[in-house]
């Protein structure tokens, strides 16, 4: 699917993502379920700010993820075209269970959900789901599938994953 069609999805769409073993940074790549490639994800390197930089596969920047520091809890703000589209924070005292907000202008923000240490959890607006990820049905370590609703805003659930992926990476080093 061309990057430009991530926004306006017709039908479900699957997506996987691979983290790039021998890759420097937090680098990987997002396919369509044929193979296709739809997004490289470049990671900066020994940096401060956790940084994401979505390019589709011409190498033209589609979107950012990066971390807020001056955030009391873990905030990760979400651009598009340079502008800010949605912050991803992780919810204080949730008992038993993973819990984000994507918080996007207006009233429809969406949750993450879930074991999001292993990559099994929903995404919800309005308490319907619209997207999962899972890992388990592959063999590969670092690789999982996203499945995500038409109706969605497709490049903003992939950027908020990777938004969560870092955000559950620093928390693991932390440990």
């Amino acid at each position: 699917m061309p990057p430009g069609d991530l926004q306006k999805a017709k039908v479900d769409a699957m997506y996987l993502i691979r983290e790039r073993l021998f890759g420097f940074g937090d680098d990987a790549e997002i396919t369509d379920e044929n193979g296709g490639p739809v997004l490289q994800v470049d990671g900066t390197m020994l940096s401060l700010r956790d940084r994401l930089v979505l390019r589709d596969p011409d190498g033209r920047e589609v979107a950012q993820v990066q971390r807020r520091l001056a955030a009391m809890r873990p905030t990760y703000q979400i651009s598009v075209a340079g502008e800010q589209v949605a912050k991803v924070r992780k919810q204080l005292f949730t008992p038993f269970v993973d819990r984000y907000t994507i918080d996007i202008p207006g009233p429809d923000d969406l949750e993450m959900l879930g074991d999001l240490f292993d990559h099994e959890y929903t995404v919800r607006r309005g308490g319907q789901v619209v997207a999962t990820a899972s890992k388990a049905f592959f063999s590969i370590r670092d690789t999982y599938a996203v499945d995500i609703a038409c109706d969605q805003d497709q490049l903003l659930i992939l950027a908020s994953v990777l938004a969560l992926d870092l955000a559950e990476d620093r928390e693991r080093k932390q440990r």
